[in-house]
């Protein structure tokens, strides 16, 4: 899988996020998007995702069987282009929020109904991986925000699903944390497409490329 941008920008109003980039992120590869606090990292995490439209150029999502989907260049994505897209993709998030009516097993189960997780690992076997089997019976919402951020990486590097999107993964997270989350993505994406999106270097040290997003600003 990969997704391919070509002279892709993203404005609101008369401000532009990012505009001119064109790019290639190809599965089995780690990327970092970097940049400051508020310039546009996760917007330009959200146009990978296929969940904003670009606002000029193209951005496609191409599968290792030559299935594809293309975002013209008004930056409307075809129906098939949402429809199939976001199977494609699992993301961690932290405007991304859990049920938290639920318990950790409830929302994984619930959450492999429509997104499924990778063969040979069980539920149970998550729940002990991220450290929360003590907990596997408490609703979400008593847990810690530490906890909340262990939960939200599961449901997205145990998905089966090529391309894995991290925006800021280890918010809320001590040093245990940190190092679960590395080790998670060492042991369960090496195949993936992994993006992450930081301006903490210990979330994305392992990243073979990275790409300021300050190199595409319209001054």
């Amino acid at each position: 899988m990969q997704v391919i941008l070509n002279n892709t920008g993203k404005r609101f109003n008369r401000d532009w996020i990012f505009r001119n980039l064109s790019y290639s992120f190809k599965a089995g590869k780690a990327y970092a998007i970097t940049g400051p606090n508020g310039s546009g990292k996760s917007t330009l995490l959200q146009v990978l995702a296929g969940s904003m439209g670009a606002s000029e150029g193209a951005i496609e999502w191409q599968a290792a069987n030559g299935e594809w989907a293309m975002g013209n260049e008004q930056g409307k994505t075809p129906a098939i282009a949402h429809e199939e897209v976001h199977k494609h993709i699992s993301i961690v998030a932290p405007y991304l929020e859990l049920i938290e009516e639920m318990t950790v097993t409830e929302f994984l189960q619930f959450h492999q109904t429509f997104k499924p997780f990778i063969s040979g690992v069980g539920i149970k076997h998550i729940i002990e991986i991220i450290g929360l089997e003590k907990a596997a019976d408490k609703q979400i919402r008593y847990y810690s925000s530490g906890m909340k951020q262990r939960v939200k990486l599961a449901q997205a590097i145990f998905a089966e699903a090529p391309i894995l999107l991290l925006d800021e993964p280890c918010t809320n997270l001590d040093a245990t944390g940190y190092e679960l989350y590395h080790n998670l993505v060492k042991n369960y994406a090496p195949d993936k497409l992994v993006i992450v999106s930081s301006n903490d270097i210990n979330e994305y040290n392992f990243c073979e490329e990275r790409i300021s997003i300050m190199d595409y600003k319209a001054f």
